[in-house]
């Protein structure tokens, strides 16, 4: 017997989307090597990433709220990978 499930819609924490908005705006790269994501320092990147908050919040947060989020996991994320040698 052939059964179809109903899919269920994505759920995404605020920390998961605060990164997937820093990735897309380029404001984060992650470790080719090991996966850890990294600040690249770069303030355009991080002011398009910001409007993108503010302009998209995920559902239930407001444009503030969402920008508290979007800055609070930047200034979680390191700028070298913890895991990658000095150079």
């Amino acid at each position: 017997m052939l059964t179809t499930q109903v899919r269920r819609p994505a759920t995404r924490t605020p920390r998961g989307w605060a990164i997937s908005v820093l990735h897309e705006a380029g404001a984060i790269r992650e470790c080719e090597a090991h996966g850890w994501m990294t600040d690249r320092a770069d303030p355009h990147a991080r002011h398009h990433a910001v409007e993108i908050a503010r302009q998209n919040p995920p559902p239930g947060f407001s444009p503030d709220a969402a920008v508290a989020e979007l800055r609070e996991v930047l200034d979680s994320i390191g700028d070298i990978c913890p895991e990658c040698p000095p150079h």
